[in-house]
């Protein structure tokens, strides 16, 4: 299959997501109740609150997103060139609103698709439920209602990896270290989000991060599909 894939058609994409509110004691009462439902099934012995609250991030009715970034190949006398550009701020709609036009404007055709690891347990349905919960009408390739599953427009770098086990969760971090591509994790992991942004208010390390992921995507597609990869000079950040 991946060799009939067109990876210029590809747009790869991750997000980073963090709780919507600071710290769980912040938790409107009427929010509160809710999560700490929620909670009885995560919590591990003698975690806090507060520990358990760090969690929120990962689900879309608790957490928000700051930061889509997003990647396309094209291939410019020979060479792939990955260009990446990043959605990002506090203003979680309008992040979504600039990634929902870019989508209208350059991705909207049955040969498009979204790439991202692990994206169909994660990416997809966390924008999409986003999405749904600002009031923002859903993009050509999130609006899956009623397709069959060959007929969903996403690849995912982790399913692929599975071929058919659904038994094993495999990192990016991890996939990447095997293929012998370069690591994206630099001095930040996705535990460390929550933290950056609500204690150290640093926006910017999340996106240099998110950015990263992109690559690494793009890097192990291309392995899968026998082909060279991206040299760092090729890579242009928008």
């Amino acid at each position: 299959m991946l060799e009939k894939i067109n990876i210029e058609n590809v747009l790869f994409l991750d997000i980073e997501t963090v709780p919507v509110y600071p710290n769980y004691s912040q938790l409107p009462a009427h929010y509160k109740q809710f999560w700490d439902n929620k909670a009885k099934y995560i919590s591990r012995e003698n975690e806090t609150p507060d520990e358990i609250y760090q969690k929120a991030g990962i689900y879309a009715e608790f957490g928000k997103i700051i930061c889509i970034s997003i990647g396309a190949v094209k291939k410019i006398e020979g060479k792939y060139v990955l260009r990446i550009k990043s959605f990002y701020g506090d203003d979680e709609k309008q992040v979504l609103a600039g990634f929902i036009e870019l989508l209208k404007k350059s991705y909207n055709r049955p040969e498009h698709l979204l790439c991202a690891h692990n994206g169909k347990e994660f990416d997809f349905p966390f924008l999409a439920r986003r999405m749904m919960i600002n009031n923002l009408k859903l993009p050509y390739l999130l609006d899956i209602a009623g397709k069959r599953p060959w007929e969903i427009p996403h690849l995912d770098t982790l399913e692929l990896w599975k071929f058919g086990d659904y038994k094993n969760y495999t990192s990016l971090d991890l996939l990447a270290t095997v293929f012998n591509i370069p690591s994206p994790k630099g001095d930040i992991n996705g535990k460390d989000v929550a933290r950056v942004y609500w204690e150290e208010k640093n926006l910017e390390r999340i996106v240099i991060y998110c950015q990263k992921d992109v690559l690494t995507i793009v890097q192990i597609i291309l392995h899968y599909k026998g082909e060279p990869l991206i040299s760092d000079d090729s890579v242009v950040i928008v």
